[in-house]
């Protein structure tokens, strides 16, 4: 009799809470862990095709560092779909404006793409500063 290894089911899916701190960490070192959080791969029951992974909450997003000349150089855009729509911003203008898009950005790089990425991305919580309120989550001493 052969023994199989058993498929994950929903029932086996745990979620826990993690809070990360980007404190003059380098933006994408920690967006990958970010990513492997939200999808659970370090969990023994991983599988590719469901949602397994944690929720995230990351805090001080406005004092991330990114190596090099990327403050000035790096570019995200964005288009709104009508004529003249495209937005370019550089990551000095949008870490003063929302430094809390540029983490969501890039953990959504890193992320697979398919239908589960939005599932995921739904699990991460990003505060620009020290102050959040989802502390109930971790306080459960």
């Amino acid at each position: 009799m052969k023994k199989m290894t058993q498929p994950t089911t929903v029932s086996q899916i745990t979620r826990t809470w993690h809070l990360v701190d980007v404190k003059g960490q380098a933006l994408g070192r920690t967006a990958t862990i970010i990513a492997q959080l939200l999808m659970g791969k370090k969990k023994p029951y991983f599988a590719k095709n469901m949602d397994c992974g944690d929720n995230v909450v990351v805090i001080n997003a406005k004092e991330v560092v990114v190596t090099g000349n990327k403050e000035k150089k790096k570019k995200y855009t964005r288009y709104s779909g009508y004529p003249g729509g495209l937005k370019t911003r550089t990551f000095e203008e949008l870490m003063k404006l929302k430094p809390e898009q540029i983490i969501k950005n890039a953990v959504s790089g890193m992320l697979p793409k398919n239908k589960l990425q939005d599932e995921m991305l739904k699990r991460l919580y990003v505060f620009p500063e020290e102050k959040h309120n989802l502390e109930d989550k971790f306080n459960k001493e």
